[in-house]
């Protein structure tokens, strides 16, 4: 007789069939959840970049702003004996604001993507763009800086030299500080995105789990183990042999 024979390989293929489904199931979870926390991350690393390069945009047109508002040769006040003074000009306030836009744009950045110390698995190009940026950015500030200042109203005596008073006509110094802001800016969003994208791929290789709260946390998909025991053949005439023992 067949019949415990043929039992035992449809109970054997219905916990295969269920071990199967199980795996599917555990797959499809594993993979919508990975595809949500992708879609999070590429959408926040988009929304940051939006943010900080309309910063940057900001602070250069603030610079090109202050070009156009500084201190002309007509604007200069000789006061004698040997004295001139300088009157405050719009560039003061403007290449000030641009200084500031600037820095919270890199403030931005260095929150968003952490410090290139901590990131160990950052390649050369990586660590290129956040060291660039930091010089260009730092050279930007000092020549706003500079310009602002030279634009504030201020006294200063013309004895020492004859051209001493048009020393302070410095030309595009806010433009250059305004270019190279944008510069700095441009390389700070490169190495937000690079890091980023290192990051993301860190942590969607750790496992995803539903905890008890109903957040989710990474795993691996799960793949049912091979049955290592295969099914065992019963001879058909053993029920017939007990009969008879």
């Amino acid at each position: 007789m067949a019949f415990p024979v043929v039992f035992f390989r449809i109970r054997w293929t219905h916990l295969r069939s269920q071990e199967l489904l199980k795996a599917l199931f555990n797959n499809f979870y594993y993979y919508s959840a990975t595809w949500e926390l992708v879609e999070d991350m590429k959408r926040r690393v988009l929304l940051t970049c939006i943010g900080v390069g309309f910063l940057g945009v900001i602070a250069a047109a603030l610079g090109f702003g202050a070009e156009s508002k500084r201190i002309k040769e007509s604007d200069i006040d000789f006061i004698p004996p040997g004295k001139c003074t300088y009157p405050r000009t719009p560039a003061f306030a403007l290449g000030l604001t641009a200084f500031l836009v600037l820095i919270v744009a890199h403030a931005i950045i260095n929150a968003s993507a952490g410090c290139i110390c901590c990131n160990k698995l950052s390649g050369a190009w990586v660590t290129f763009c956040a060291v660039f940026s930091w010089l260009v950015s730092a050279l930007a500030s000092i020549l706003l800086l500079a310009g602002s200042l030279l634009n504030d109203r201020h006294t200063v005596d013309e004895r020492y030299s004859v051209d001493f008073c048009y020393e302070v006509l410095r030309p595009w110094i806010f433009a250059k500080g305004a270019v190279l802001g944008l510069i700095s800016v441009t390389f700070g969003v490169l190495y937000y995105v690079n890091i980023s994208s290192i990051k993301d791929m860190n942590q969607m290789a750790t496992p995803v789990n539903a905890d008890n709260h109903g957040n989710i946390a990474m795993t691996q998909p799960q793949v049912p183990a091979q049955m290592t025991q295969q099914p065992v053949f019963v001879p058909e005439d053993t029920y017939n042999r007990r009969q008879f023992v």
